[in-house]
């Protein structure tokens, strides 16, 4: 099996601000809009080297969907940024109608989602998020796992004609994908090929599923782990290809399992190829404060948990 380190740790939402950086660069149709959370987003940069092609619109969410939306009518490329709980939830009205409903180019960039919030508590660890932005006809959903790919995903959505949720977090995690690699939308990376198994996980989940890989590898189970950066589109393609030889698959991710990418794949699975499933994500609940891993512990989220839902899937087999 293939193993993967990393040199360094760095927070996934450091490489949506490079992103963007890099963007300002090249891309002149580009600007960004925040809601008064200009460094928690690292967005410092483009504000500093861009000042015309960047509005602060104060802690006014809805506002800012409704400037976004009529900025792409002059053929601007809006990018927002706040946290996923104020990106989704609090205007899931003005997201639905105002660029969803029309087809608006617009980036709903969402930092902070998840339980890895950690102390800042329930409030603002929102659970719900994919699955609330998946459900909008049009919208485009990609979860990310590391620095690198969050970065390679904001240059991409620019290129990306119509609405797309990007979601990253805020506490340092591996950085473990090239940093070469093109982000391709909708399309599934196999990190590491296996028989036994198929994990597919998204987010901070896909290191985890990594080294669940690699404990699983040493018990001699042969785990094939597959990096769902798009949720929507599904890369369906490659999760059938990949149940086709291992006959299970394991869903991971720091979502509630309801509405999530393991409800995306149980579909995909009822329509295509009825499979044993088992689910590595939040058990219809909100979270609580405390440390990151502290919080992924309690909720099973983890590598421990992955180990033992893949133990658990091999039986039905």
């Amino acid at each position: 099996m293939k193993k993967y380190t990393y040199t360094e740790m760095k927070d996934t939402r450091s490489g949506f601000g490079d992103g963007l950086t890099e963007l300002g660069k090249t891309n002149p149709n580009v600007v960004a809009l925040c809601a008064d959370l200009i460094g928690s987003l690292k967005m410092n940069d483009f504000k500093d080297n861009h000042p015309e092609r960047f509005f602060q619109v104060g802690i006014a969410e809805a506002n800012m969907m409704g400037i976004a939306a009529g900025l792409t009518i002059g053929g601007k490329i809006p990018f927002t940024g706040t946290f996923a709980n104020f990106s989704t939830g609090r205007v899931y009205d003005q997201i639905r109608q105002s660029i969803a409903y029309s087809d608006k180019n617009v980036k709903i960039c969402a930092s902070h989602a998840g339980l890895t919030l950690g102390e800042d508590g329930a409030t603002h660890q929102i659970l719900e998020d994919i699955g609330l932005m998946k459900m909008l006809p049009g919208m485009t959903v990609i979860n990310t796992c590391d620095y690198n790919q969050t970065k390679a995903a904001t240059i991409a959505i620019a290129e990306h004609h119509g609405p797309v949720y990007l979601r990253f977090g805020r506490p340092k995690v591996p950085v473990f994908m090239p940093t070469d690699q093109p982000f391709k939308i909708g399309k599934a990376v196999t990190l590491t090929e296996g028989t036994d198994v198929t994990i597919v996980a998204t987010g901070h989940l896909v290191w985890e599923s990594l080294q669940a890989a690699e404990k699983l590898e040493a018990e001699g189970i042969s785990a094939e782990v597959i990096n769902i950066h798009t949720i929507k589109p599904l890369d369906e393609e490659a999760i059938l290809k990949s149940i086709a030889k291992t006959g299970c698959i394991v869903t991971a991710e720091e979502h509630n399992k309801f509405g999530g990418l393991g409800e995306s794949v149980a579909r995909c699975l009822a329509q295509n190829c009825p499979t044993p499933q088992e689910f590595v994500a939040v058990n219809d609940t909100f979270g609580e404060s405390a440390t990151p891993a502290q919080l992924m512990e309690k909720y099973n989220i983890n590598d421990e948990a992955v180990v033992k839902a893949v133990k658990n899937v091999l039986k039905r087999k």
